[in-house]
């Protein structure tokens, strides 16, 4: 019976803790700063996703273009992996690391988002933009 309670107690306690906010802005801890990165990294994937989405959505009927927005799409990801494997590579074993390695995917894909974002502010009849207005 005490076994019984003691895992139940422990199964409510990790669970309660999963689902807790994280306070970011405080992080104190290796652990929490590196979850609080993960997130923003994940926020940032999320807008990159959508803006590729929209995008594509665009380009529905242009199979060409949209082949080069796919392209490139995946060449930019490969570049932005590669590209924080090396900034990071100075802290590679240390605890700090998955932290940095998120922090600069999460700059390089904020940037790729406003890049992204430009695309869709096409204005009809712009010939330097390959993404049709609404």
């Amino acid at each position: 019976m005490l076994k019984r309670t003691f895992y139940t107690a422990c199964a409510l306690f990790f669970a309660s803790s999963a689902y807790a906010a994280t306070d970011c802005s405080n992080a104190e801890d290796q652990a929490t700063m590196t979850k609080c990165a993960s997130e923003e990294l994940a926020a940032a994937d999320k807008k990159l996703n959508e803006l590729y989405k929209t995008i594509e959505k665009r380009l529905a009927d242009d199979h060409d273009t949209k082949k080069l927005l796919i392209a490139a799409q995946r060449a930019w990801i490969g570049f932005r992996d590669s590209e924080c494997t090396f900034a990071a590579s100075g802290t590679d074993g240390g605890s700090i690391h998955p932290m940095m390695v998120a922090m600069c995917k999460t700059s390089l894909t904020k940037t790729r988002n406003e890049e992204l974002a430009d695309y869709l502010k096409c204005e009809e009849g712009d010939l330097g933009c390959v993404v049709p207005a609404e």
